[in-house]
Parts: structure tokens; sequence; C-alpha cells
């Protein structure tokens, strides 16, 4: 069995997880403000116009990856995902928003990959690096202007 690669990060963001919750979940505009991200398709919706399954091309440094990735709701508290398939074995995470006093939230993002191959550790940490610091990151400056 080789070996699965994750990491749980987190930042505090001065916007209500309502804001951050809408901001991942406009899956058309992330790829403006979400530096790693290339592309984000959205293949299927729920009844309420949601995006259910959404295929992802991001730039993790190293290489370009493609995956696509079943969204699962509790809005605005959590948006986590089963995956459907791409350029890992497996994928998993979720973003956590815990609200925070004066209109603020502390944004977790948890991230379970399983390339399916050996990926050595200075490989490991730039993929970690640009998918989920980039993410927190990008979401924080996208919020809160800066």
């Amino acid at each position: 069995m080789l070996p699965r690669y994750g990491d749980c990060r987190a930042a505090e963001i001065a916007a209500p997880p309502q804001a951050c919750f809408d901001a991942l979940t406009d899956f058309d505009r992330l790829p403006e403000w979400q530096g790693a991200v290339r592309a984000a398709r959205v293949l299927e919706r729920d009844e309420r116009g949601r995006g259910t399954v959404v295929e992802y091309v991001v730039d993790a440094r190293v290489k370009r990856v493609r995956y696509r990735l079943r969204q699962l709701y509790d809005e605005p508290h959590r948006l986590g995902c089963q995956y459907l398939g791409g350029d890992f074995r497996d994928f998993s995470g979720e973003w956590r928003f815990i609200a925070l006093a004066g209109d603020r939230t502390r944004a977790e993002l948890d991230l379970r990959i399983d390339p399916g191959r050996l990926v050595p550790g200075p490989v490991r940490s730039l993929i970690a690096d640009a998918v989920m610091r980039r993410a927190l990151t990008d979401l924080q400056r996208h919020l809160e202007g800066s």
C-alpha cells in the first residue's frame, strides 16, 4: 500500500462563514481568485442550482492535475467532497467554517491525497503548499480585499 499524504491548515478570515462558503461554491469564479485553480467546470447541479459534480484543473507547481469531485454541502459550516476520479488514486477533503466574534471565521482546510505512487518529500511539500496554503491565503485575500 502506497502512502497517503494529508494535512490540515487554518486561517482566520475577516468575513462571516456564509461569505466563505459562498465564495468557495461560486465555482465559475474560482479561477479568478484561487491562484492554483486553472479551471473549475460544473458538470452536474442539484435542484437549488448548486454545483454537485465539479471538475478542477489545478496547478500544483510540479504539474497540473485534473480531478472530479462530488460536492457535499452542510451550508454554511462545511463543504466536503467525494472523489470521482482524476490524476490521483484518492482525494478527500473538506473546508470547515467556524464563526468567531466580530463577523470573523476560522476557515480550516483538511485534505487527504493518495497520488497513486511514491512522491518524494520535497514534491509532497510543494503540492501541500500549492493546494493548501495558497487556497487559504487566496480565500482570505478575496474576502478581505487585501
